[in-house]
């Protein structure tokens, strides 16, 4: 398995001078999905939780309902080839599929088959059974970001956590904001984490992609250090769930279905 950083010297500027020194950066690695005997996609990513991540993209896309619909799977690290046989032919749709390229941002590669495939796999939220004070939302983002120890060191990688009201249960981190939700949703159906009454936390932009995510996990909530955007707050609008960005400084802005953030 190649290792998720990777040491190299570089010269970097400070107070007048030219300094060489190391630098810790992050690994971009290719993954390629082989889905019962045909390429599927390629997702380039961090190199670790690489099962978790194949099986939380396969259920995000609808390709299988839940992990018992995994036959087998298999992880070929040095050639960079995930090879994974259901019990069910996915046959809907194909051209929505064939081989694909999955980048670490959400570009073109995803654009052409976002509300189709989305449409089928996202949930609607119709409970209401997680509050949370501000206080909550700021210890919740503190204790993600103070396990986030490869952003801190390379600044290079997103981060992700599935959460109660009260701590963190999980966290994942990846170069691809939407790999590092996949990694926590593929752990989640492999181990059979119950997902109501979770939170998610997330280091960046909650775009729509990132909102999607949310939903097809199934999560009412999602916080952020940062913004969201317009059609991601239309899709939470729609689908149910409550948007909370800009959580710094002991603030905090709730933009969609408030009902959820209390003030005790």
């Amino acid at each position: 398995m190649k290792p998720v950083t990777v040491s190299r010297q570089i010269v970097t500027y400070k107070d007048g001078t030219l300094q060489e020194r190391s630098d810790e950066i992050v690994t971009e690695f290719a993954l390629t999905i082989f889905l019962n005997e045909e390429e599927f996609a390629t997702m380039l990513c961090t190199p670790e939780y690489l099962k978790d991540l194949v099986v939380g993209f396969l259920a995000s896309e609808g390709v299988i309902q839940s992990f018992e619909d995994v036959k087998n799977i298999l992880i070929d690290d040095k050639q960079g080839i995930a090879y994974v046989e259901t019990y069910k032919i996915q046959t809907l749709n194909a051209q929505f599929y064939s081989k694909r390229v999955i980048t670490s941002c959400c570009g073109k590669s995803r654009q052409s088959f976002y509300f189709f495939n989305d449409a089928r796999t996202a949930k609607k939220v119709t409970s209401q059974t997680v509050f949370l004070t501000p206080e909550n939302c700021f210890h919740l983002m503190n204790q993600m970001q103070s396990m986030a120890t490869i952003f801190q060191h390379t600044g290079g990688v997103h981060n992700a956590a599935l959460c109660d009201t009260q701590e963190v249960l999980l966290s994942r981190m990846d170069i691809g904001r939407h790999n590092a939700l996949d990694k926590i949703y593929g752990h989640c159906l492999a181990c059979r984490v119950p997902l109501n009454n979770k939170v998610v936390v997330f280091s960046g932009r909650i775009s729509s992609e990132v909102l999607l995510k949310v939903a097809k996990i199934g999560c009412e909530v999602v916080l952020s250090k940062s913004a969201p955007t317009e059609l991601a707050l239309q899709i939470a609008d729609e689908l149910g769930i409550t948007t909370v960005g800009f959580i710094r400084n002991q603030t905090l802005s709730v933009y969609t279905h408030p009902m959820r953030i209390t003030a005790k």
